[in-house]
C-alpha cells in the first residue's frame, strides 16, 4: 500500500513572485525579502518624525519671538511712561491729551502682557500636541523595527537550516549516483534527505509567510496611522491659529482704542481749558486796547514841561529865493525857543530843527506881524557852542496881536532871572493807564510861586501862558516899542 502524497504549503503570491512565476515554473528556495519593505516603512516614519520636529521648532521659535516682542514693547512703553513735560498745560481729564497718553500707556502695557501670554499658550498648549505626536511616531518606529528584526531572524534561521539540508542532499545524491555504490547511512539516504528538505522548507515557508503577514499588517496600518498624524497636525495648527488670531484681534482692538480716543478729542478742547485755567494771565480779547490818553507817567504834568507859548510861526529862510516857511514853535520854561516841523509826537521822535537859548539872544522890536531874534542855533550842540555862528532869524506871526504875544514871552524868557521850578518827582513809579477816567491823571504843579497870568490867544494857532515880569510888577505894562530894523540892547541881553 503506497503512502498518500504529502501537500506542502505554498507561498502567498506577491508582485515579485507573480513576475517570477510568469517566467519560471518553479519558485526559488529563498522567498521574497520583507526587510526591504520594513526599511522603506521605517524611512517613512523617520520622514514623519522630522516633519513633526520642524513644526515643533516653528512653534517654539514663534513663541520665543513673541516673548522677545514683549520685551520690545516694554522699551516702547518707556518712551511714554514718564509724565508729559510741561504737563500742566494739558487738561488732566480723560477727555483730553493727558487721557490719550494714559490710554496709550495702558494699551502698550497690555500689548506687552499679551505677547507674554501668547508665548505661554504656544509652549503650554500647542507644543505638547506635537511633542506627543513625535513620541507616537518614535514608538511606531520602535515597534516596526522590533517586529522586523524578530521576524527576519526567524526567517533567516529557517532558511539556513533548509540550505544545509539541501546541500547534504546534494552531497549524498552524488555519492549514490557514483559507480562505487558505496554503502551509506540510512539517515543519509537521498530519499530520506529529500523528505527532510521538504520538512525544513515547509517550516521556512511558514516563517516567511508569517513575517510577510506581519509586514502586510504593519503596512496596512500605516494608512490609519498617517491619517492620525495629519489630524494631529491639523489640531495643533488650528490651536496655533486660534491663539495667533486672538492675539492679532486683541492687538487691533488696543490700537483701535488709542485711535478712537485721539479722534474724540474736540479740536478746541485743550485750548478752551487752557484759557479757562489761565484767564488771569492771558489777555482778554474783549477788553479795550490801551489808549495813550489814559496813560500817565512821573512828571508828566510838571511845570517845566508846559510851554510858555506854542503854535505855528513863519520863519524867513536863509536862502533868499525860498521866502517864509511855516513850522511849529515852542518857548519852554528852560528859556529855549524850539522849532519843530510839526506838533506830531508819534510819527517820529520830535527833535528840534532849531533851538535858540534866549538868554544868549538879542530880541529885536516888533514890526507889524514880524519880529526878530538874533542868536546861535544850539540844536546840534551844547549851549554856548563856540563853533555856532550868530544869525538873525526873522519870524512872522499870523496877526499883530499874535506877534505881540510871542514877542513879549520871548522877551521875558530872555531875562537873566529864570522862573522858579516846582519840585520834581525823584522816584518814578511804573507808568499806569487810567482806563476809567482821565481826570485821575497826575496833577500839575505851577511854574512858580507867583500866580501866572494867561493872555488868551487871538488866533487858534497860538496859546500863551505868560508869568508877569519884574518890570511889569513894578511899573505895570509898558508900551511896546515898534521899531522895524534896529535893536536896543539892555543889561539883561534884551533889545527893546
Amino acid at each position: 500500500m503506497s503512502a498518500a502524497p504529502t501537500s506542502l504549503p505554498h507561498r502567498t503570491a506577491t508582485t515579485h513572485s507573480i513576475a517570477t512565476t510568469s517566467t519560471s515554473d518553479d519558485e526559488g528556495v529563498i522567498g521574497e525579502d520583507t526587510s526591504e519593505t520594513s526599511r522603506l516603512l521605517l524611512e517613512r516614519l523617520q520622514a514623519w518624525k522630522h516633519m513633526c520636529g520642524y513644526l515643533e521648532e516653528y512653534i517654539d521659535a514663534t513663541a520665543k519671538m513673541h516673548k522677545s516682542q514683549a520685551k520690545d514693547y516694554e522699551k516702547v512703553l518707556k518712551t511714554i511712561n514718564s509724565p508729559l513735560r510741561e504737563g500742566h498745560h494739558f487738561d488732566q481729564s480723560l477727555e483730553g491729551v493727558a487721557g490719550l497718553f494714559e490710554v496709550m500707556r495702558n494699551n502698550t502695557r497690555g500689548t506687552s502682557n499679551m505677547y507674554i501670554e501668547l508665548d505661554k499658550n504656544l509652549k503650554g498648549q500647542v507644543l505638547p500636541i506635537l511633542e506627543r505626536l513625535h513620541k507616537e511616531i518614535k514608538n511606531k518606529s520602535k515597534e516596526l523595527r522590533s517586529g522586523a528584526v524578530k521576524g527576519g531572524k526567524a526567517v533567516d534561521k529557517a532558511r539556513g537550516v533548509t540550505q544545509k539540508h539541501i546541500e547534504l542532499l546534494g552531497q549524498y545524491a552524488a555519492v549514490q549516483g557514483s559507480a562505487a555504490h558505496n554503502k551509506i547511512e540510512p539517515h543519509h539516504d537521498p530519499y530520506v534527505l529529500r523528505r527532510g528538505v521538504n520538512h525544513r522548507l515547509n517550516k521556512q515557508v511558514i516563517e516567511e509567510n508569517n513575517s510577510r503577514n506581519d509586514t502586510i499588517a504593519v503596512q496596512n496600518s500605516f494608512s490609519a496611522f498617517e491619517a492620525h498624524v495629519i489630524q494631529t497636525v491639523q489640531l495643533a495648527l488650528n490651536t496655533f491659529f486660534q491663539f495667533m488670531g486672538g492675539q492679532l484681534d486683541q492687538q487691533r482692538a488696543l490700537y483701535g482704542e488709542i485711535i478712537s480716543n485721539a479722534q474724540n478729542i474736540p479740536v478746541d478742547y485743550e485750548w478752551n481749558r487752557f484759557v479757562k485755567r489761565n484767564d488771569g494771565i492771558l489777555i482778554d480779547p474783549e477788553a479795550p486796547p490801551r489808549s495813550f490818553s489814559h496813560i500817565s507817567f512821573p512828571n508828566q504834568e510838571h511845570a517845566s514841561t508846559k510851554p510858555l507859548i506854542e503854535g505855528t510861526l513863519e520863519r524867513k529862510s536863509r536862502a533868499i529865493i525860498k521866502g517864509f516857511s511855516t513850522s511849529y514853535y515852542v518857548v519852554t520854561p528852560a528859556r529855549y525857543l524850539h522849532e519843530f516841523k510839526d506838533n506830531d509826537d508819534f510819527t517820529k521822535d520830535p527833535t528840534p530843527e532849531l533851538s535858540l537859548y534866549l538868554p544868549e539872544c538879542v530880541i529885536g522890536a516888533i514890526d507889524g506881524v514880524k519880529f526878530y531874534v538874533k542868536g546861535k542855533d544850539t540844536s546840534n550842540g551844547k549851549v554856548g557852542n563856540a563853533f555856532s555862528t550868530t544869525s538873525e532869524f526873522q519870524f512872522k506871526a499870523h496877526t499883530p496881536n499874535d506877534a505881540e504875544k510871542w514877542w513879549r514871552v520871548i522877551k521875558d524868557a530872555s531875562s537873566a532871572v529864570a522862573p522858579v521850578s516846582s519840585p520834581v518827582t525823584e522816584t518814578a513809579p511804573p507808568i499806569k493807564t487810567n482806563v476809567g477816567n482821565s481826570a485821575s491823571a497826575t496833577a500839575t504843579t505851577p511854574v512858580s510861586s507867583t500866580p501866572a497870568t494867561t493872555t488868551p490867544a487871538a488866533s487858534g494857532d497860538v496859546s500863551a501862558t505868560q508869568p508877569p515880569s519884574a518890570k511889569e510888577v513894578a511899573a505895570g505894562t509898558a508900551d511896546v516899542k515898534r521899531s522895524a530894523s534896529h535893536y536896543h540892547t539892555s543889561p539883561g541881553g534884551t533889545g527893546v
